[in-house]
């Protein structure tokens, strides 16, 4: 039985160069999933004239797209911190997932479903390296 901890949905890096704290840069996750501002006004449950991913970001934004980055910098981290890999697989649809592209789940704010089946996706994997281990 694998041992888990309440860490298995955090990054070991920053490996997409998000930033953190007062370095993080929204932008660089609106950019990496290819964002609209239509699709970012829905994720933060705001209208498009309050979404700004400058220095004036709303906080309720800013935190989102936190929580988001973690997730990419997770994937990241499975593909072994391939950018592109992780890109890829943000784009194309996952039939594990509804036959949906997990970049599509964020757009449409099946995020917290995403971040469930990536946290899962992780402990799974940990197991099966720790059977081969023993």
């Amino acid at each position: 039985m694998a041992i888990t901890t309440r860490f298995d949905n955090f990054p070991v890096a920053d490996l997409l160069g998000f930033g953190a704290g007062e370095a993080f840069r929204p932008e660089q996750v609106r950019d990496f999933l290819r964002l609209e501002s239509e699709d970012i006004s829905r994720l933060a449950n705001m209208s498009i004239a309050q979404v700004r991913l400058n220095t004036k970001v709303p906080v309720v934004l800013r935190e989102k797209f936190a929580e988001i980055a973690v997730t990419c910098n997770v994937v990241a981290h499975i593909f072994g911190g391939d950018v592109d890999k992780t890109s890829l697989w943000f784009r194309v649809k996952n039939p594990s997932i509804g036959d949906v592209a997990p970049r599509e789940m964020i757009r449409l704010c099946r995020f917290d479903r995403l971040r469930r089946h990536i946290a899962n996706a992780v402990v799974d994997l940990r197991e099966v390296q720790q059977s081969l281990d023993e």
